[in-house]
């Protein structure tokens, strides 16, 4: 079971304490945040044993089958350990609930994502809550759980598309885009709390603001509208790296190009491709599915040439040919992400897809992914190497395997994408943002040298 450190005192042996297991995405991942910010300003502590708690918290993921089974298994773990668990998330809604109170009957509740006035109900149902405001105040940023030089920022709920593998929809619902000035509020005071990185999500990034009137909302003195280009710009004006992750390749997102080009935004865009194949595209009811990839991608290269791409593939959706596949290796070729994450097709409980023809065997699905993940690993290394002797700026994540300290460009986002192994003839901790000079490069990783000054 995961739970966020805290500080101890005596006074807190009378506190009602919850423990929390967080499950999932990083937009599932603000929903604990949000949560465990709520239980801290109403005087719960959070415990990392399920022997010390007097309620457990389990925030589930349900997009995929492993998820669903690591959702099962750890609130399965959950009633065994201690017995009073309440459930939230991607399990608590849809057809997924039902499955979960079958198998588990006596959780004191279970409810979907982002419905924290339900789980903040059955907590004090479990146990009441017993605020003191002398202990522990509540720091502004809320509670957060990454390190204290990263956060991500949800700018949206939901999502207006029905991809057919996907059930996010039914889940989610539909896009609820946060008003401008929220976002830019909680942002910088993420920014003041120290906070080097944003990292901008939603199931959609670019569809920001669609869902809202073009009203101009006041931060800072500047009216600005509720869309993406306009927060973009907002963000721009903190002084941290901010990411944007989900982008969607719509013609509007050349417009944030030049923020890149101006240091204002990272150079760094997670565009959820998930293929090339215009058939498979069709099949999967995929968003900008008509538009020509390569050329979009060769416009925003040219406002921002320091641009990096990451992107995700499914590969063995069915009908899927070799054709197909083969298309997709030359897009990939043509293209020359940066990043790439490659998944095999798995159905998902209430898709659209399943009930599509031409189920591409297990062995195809493998043979296709080790072909893929070959061709990317070549254009990853050819392109890392072209940075050797160069002067980049690094993010300090802290010390890695061997007291080796690790850290990230421009071009890592944490978790997903590669490292960038340091050396360095003085102290570095975490949160710091130093020069280094490339000396190596590997398939997904750098190294390289701090800088002096």
């Amino acid at each position: 079971m995961s739970a966020p450190r805290s500080r101890t005192r005596s006074s807190r042996s009378t506190a009602p304490k919850v423990g929390f297991v967080s499950l999932g995405c990083p937009k599932a991942l603000v929903d604990s945040e949000r949560i465990l910010t709520q239980l801290r300003a109403e005087g719960y502590e959070t415990v990392s044993s399920y022997e010390a708690a007097d309620v457990v918290i389990v925030n589930t993921c349900g997009f995929i089958d492993s998820a669903v089974e690591e959702s099962l298994d750890a609130i399965g773990e959950a009633m065994a350990e201690n017995g009073k668990v309440i459930v939230t998330g991607c399990m608590g809604t849809g057809p997924k609930s039902q499955l979960v109170r079958e198998k588990f009957p006596n959780l004191l509740s279970i409810s979907g994502p982002q419905d924290f006035a339900s789980v903040m109900q059955a907590v004090h149902a479990a146990v009441p809550p017993a605020h003191d405001p002398f202990f522990d105040l509540l720091p502004p940023q809320g509670i957060k759980l990454t390190p204290r030089h990263y956060a991500y920022i949800k700018i949206a709920e939901g999502c207006n598309h029905r991809c057919s593998f996907c059930i996010i929809p039914s889940m989610r619902g539909r896009l609820r885009s946060r008003p401008i000035d929220e976002v830019l509020t909680e942002a910088e005071k993420l920014a003041k709390a120290g906070v080097k990185e944003l990292l901008v999500i939603a199931q959609d990034t670019s569809a920001y603001g669609a869902d809202l009137k073009y009203a101009p909302r006041h931060w800072r003195n500047r009216a600005y509208a509720t869309r993406l280009l306009d927060l973009c710009e907002g963000l721009g004006e903190l002084g941290v790296w901010v990411r944007l992750h989900y982008v969607y390749p719509y013609p509007h997102v050349d417009h944030i190009l030049p923020l890149m080009a101006a240091g204002k935004v990272l150079p760094y865009l997670d565009v959820p491709f998930q293929h090339a194949a215009p058939s498979v595209l069709k099949a999967m009811r995929r968003p900008a599915a008509a538009e020509d990839t390569l050329k979009r991608l060769e416009t925003w290269r040219r406002i921002c040439p320091e641009l990096t791409v990451r992107s995700s593939f499914i590969v063995g959706f069915p009908g899927e040919t070799e054709a197909d596949f083969a298309f997709l290796l030359d897009w990939l070729k043509a293209a020359r992400l940066d990043r790439v994450g490659c998944f095999q097709y798995s159905p998902v409980a209430g898709a659209a897809a399943n009930a599509l023809p031409g189920a591409v065997p297990d062995e195809v699905k493998q043979e296709r992914y080790a072909r893929l993940m070959a061709v990317q690993a070549r254009i990853s290394q050819d392109k890392l190497r072209e940075k050797i002797g160069r002067t980049i700026e690094v993010l300090v994540d802290g010390p890695g395997e061997e007291g080796v300290v690790v850290g990230r460009s421009w071009a890592d986002a944490p978790e997903i994408d590669g490292k960038v192994y340091l050396s360095s003839e003085r102290p570095l901790r975490a949160g710091q943002i130093v020069k280094a000079e490339v000396l190596e490069a590997s398939a997904h990783d750098l190294h390289a040298q701090v800088l002096d000054g």
